[in-house]
């Protein structure tokens, strides 16, 4: 097995929420940031440190961090490669890892600035802002090229190496436009390590159906150049236009697919037992029902209605399942309430409070806290506009103070 490993950067807090149309609470993103950390991936991108409705989300999250909770996960914001930017962004809220972004195509370069940009200029506002960030002490900068499978790969080597020679610690390919096949962004990647010597983040989007396959194929380009490689992610493959690169999807094909089981190396603190949780809840989060034929997850993953393929896993389950249930977390039994059912609303009294408290078997030290959960809770319910879960019950009962500030936005 290469020594050199696999990790994964998810970005469904930043790239994720960006999907048209939708969007996730401050609340579901915390939360979805605890599932991340249980399930054991590298980083988080959490959000957006210059934007002002983020700032008291990012807040509470860094001190969840700092208390141990949020551990051992990293969490990034993402900044465009402005040295103003980084500033603002670090002053605002302390964040000690960024991914500093800029557009390297000659189509993006002359297509989305004013006047255009030479490119002399954008190696300039690159450098410049990573420089920023290591003179602000951030602890880790990822510098991401937009467009970079549009991008010629001369330019993007120099590209590379300014950012490493500042002190960058990895380089994002985005495949912005989904625009790479496994077979051009294995290439790409191989050469572009190979000539930097840089960790390789894969950051593909779905556009030509192809965004995990790009990313494996692209990870395996950085390995067997012989650096580590990022895979960023979306939980159930979120994100704008026809979505990122699916978390699940990615796990299974590095752990179990013919070219990378046994010899390449995933990220040893992910826990696959902790995805189904994950994505029934983001999928909850989102509004957004799991397709019955989603990878791991879906409905159909591990049925089976033809006679031939029935009578074959009932004999033995791999002779039709490449991998099991269980270790996705799923076989458990669900209960589904179809009788009377109290839920906590903005409208909610203390009683029915109390009650939905206890099926979780959470006690209050006295009527005043309880009270004042129950104010959480409803502020809670009016900024997500649907009913709590457990996971965030749960939260808000034990994390007030950082319930407090996701809650508050200051226009």
């Amino acid at each position: 097995m290469s020594e050199k490993t696999i990790y994964i950067i998810d970005v469904t807090n930043r790239d994720g929420v960006q999907t048209a149309r939708l969007g996730l609470a401050k609340l579901e993103k915390t939360i979805i940031n605890l599932y991340l950390n249980d399930l054991g991936v590298f980083q988080s991108e959490m959000g957006f440190p210059t934007t002002g409705h983020e700032k008291n989300y990012i807040q509470a999250n860094l001190e969840l961090a700092e208390m141990g909770v949020l551990s051992p996960i990293r969490l990034e914001g993402w900044v465009r490669a402005m040295a103003e930017d980084v500033q603002q962004g670090v002053d605002a809220t302390g964040v000690k890892h960024l991914n500093v972004s800029i557009s390297t195509s000659e189509q993006m370069t002359q297509g989305k600035f004013a006047g255009g940009k030479t490119r002399e200029t954008i190696i300039d506002m690159m450098v410049g802002a990573v420089d920023k960030a290591k003179a602000l002490g951030v602890v880790s900068v990822g510098v991401n090229a937009e467009d970079a499978s549009r991008t010629d790969m001369p330019f993007l080597i120099r590209f590379a190496a300014a950012a490493k020679a500042h002190g960058a610690d990895r380089m994002r390919y985005c495949d912005t436009l989904g625009y790479d096949d496994p077979f051009t962004v294995y290439d790409r990647i191989r050469e572009l390590a190979e000539a930097t010597g840089m960790d390789i983040e894969l950051h593909c989007h779905n556009d030509l159906g192809m965004a995990v396959a790009c990313s494996v194929a692209g990870a395996r380009g950085a390995i067997d150049a012989g650096v580590d490689a990022y895979i960023n992610t979306c939980v159930n493959g979120m994100g704008e236009r026809a979505g990122n690169a699916d978390l699940l999807s990615v796990l299974l094909a590095v752990k179990k697919s013919a070219g990378f089981a046994d010899k390449y190396k995933l990220d040893p603190r992910i826990d696959l037992s902790k995805i189904w949780q994950l994505a029934k809840y983001a999928s909850y989060a989102f509004g957004v029902k799991i397709p019955i034929n989603q990878v791991g997850v879906g409905d159909n993953a591990f049925a089976h209605a033809s006679g031939i393929h029935a009578d074959g896993v009932l004999k033995d389950r791999r002779n039709y399942e490449l991998y099991d249930f269980e270790e996705l977390g799923r076989g458990d039994p669900e209960i589904v309430e179809t009788g009377r059912e109290i839920v906590i609303g903005e409208y909610s009294g203390i009683k029915g409070f109390r009650n939905c408290y206890e099926k979780l078997e959470i006690e209050f030290s006295s009527q005043e806290q309880a009270r004042e959960v129950l104010e959480l809770a409803r502020y809670a319910n009016v900024t997500k506009q649907k009913p709590l879960v457990a996971a965030e019950l749960r939260f808000i009962a034990k994390y007030p103070e950082q319930t407090r500030k996701l809650l508050t936005l200051t226009p």
